[in-house]
């Protein structure tokens, strides 16, 4: 039987999303925006904490799969259902994750995340090269979108299962072999972890849900090219908001996304490059006096209410 400690994390998924549901209709078309734009950094965050967190392996490739699903987006939203089209961008990341996994997931550290950034700038000219001889235009004209209600709720969505699935890893045994690489891989190996296919199946369950946010997020704008969706800074967004939040957590990258998506709609306007400047101030601060995150700060105030 569950006890009461296991099943608030539910709890309190299932009132945050409804909550977050109900903004379409009872809100301004701006709050609404600004909602979208936290849900997609915390199935970003979320999902990038769910493999990097637990291992420890620093990727830069999540504009890279972002940006695949904004592309299986743009060119199958014609043919396909809007639910399949989510599940085709998921689909096609993951792929591109396992071949891309499979070829760099040996390395470590520096080695593995400057290999990630290469191989998303890769598939970025190689994304150009085909526009440009297939269609022979850089970027592709979305004329039918679905409702910003349907995107809403499609994000929302995501956003929601990618926290349940954060949750559920957590306490499975592949979430247990996760943590046992980023804690010491070789010692895991010894234990019988299969560690190859685990980092693999990892690095893909986390760009299936980068690939699915990119192919919801595509149809809000009308026009996508390959610098706006395959653009580091959703990559490095994503890295810095797990990271401040708290990587090794799950409610950490969810309070830094909503915090850093209301602190960049407010700043954007009054401080074009303010906005970056607190981000990387809080990096700063977080990396030399929180290295595990903000959410550091409630276990360690949980641990001292403890008798």
């Amino acid at each position: 039987m569950s006890s009461p400690s296991t099943m608030r994390p539910w709890w309190v998924l299932c009132i945050g999303l409804a909550l977050a549901a109900a903004v379409p209709w009872i809100a301004s078309e701006f709050v609404a925006s600004v909602a979208l734009g936290c849900l997609m950094y915390i199935a970003l965050a979320t999902s990038w904490s769910l493999f990097c967190g637990a291992t420890r392996y620093l990727s830069l490739a999540t504009s890279a799969f972002f940006g695949l699903g904004a592309y299986a987006s743009a060119t199958l939203l014609e043919v396909l259902p809007w639910p399949l089209v989510i599940l085709s961008g998921a689909a096609i990341a993951s792929a591109v994750a396992v071949l891309m996994g499979a070829a760099v997931l040996h390395l470590r550290g520096t080695y593995f995340a400057v290999l990630t950034f290469g191989m998303t700038e890769l598939i970025r000219h190689a994304v150009t090269f085909v526009e440009k001889q297939v269609s022979g235009t850089v970027g592709r004209v979305l004329t039918v979108v679905p409702s910003n209600e349907t995107v809403y709720l499609t994000v929302l969505a995501i956003a929601g299962a990618a926290i349940a699935t954060a949750l559920l890893v957590k306490r499975s045994r592949f979430g247990l072999a996760l943590s046992g690489i980023g804690a010491d891989e070789q010692r895991a190996q010894t234990l019988g972890v299969d560690t190859r296919r685990m980092k693999v199946m990892g690095f893909a369950l986390t760009a299936a849900f980068a690939g699915a946010v990119g192919a919801a997020m595509a149809v809000r704008w009308t026009y996508i090219d390959p610098p706006a969706v395959f653009s580091p800074f959703i990559g490095f967004q994503t890295v810095l908001i797990a990271m401040i939040g708290g990587a090794a957590s799950i409610g950490g990258p969810v309070a830094a996304a909503i915090v850093f998506s209301l602190l960049s709609e407010t700043l954007r306007l009054q401080l074009p490059y303010g906005y970056m400047m607190v981000l990387g101030l809080l990096l700063i601060l977080c990396v030399m006096y929180l290295p595990n995150g903000l959410a550091s700060l409630w276990r360690r105030k949980a641990a001292e209410a403890r008798p």
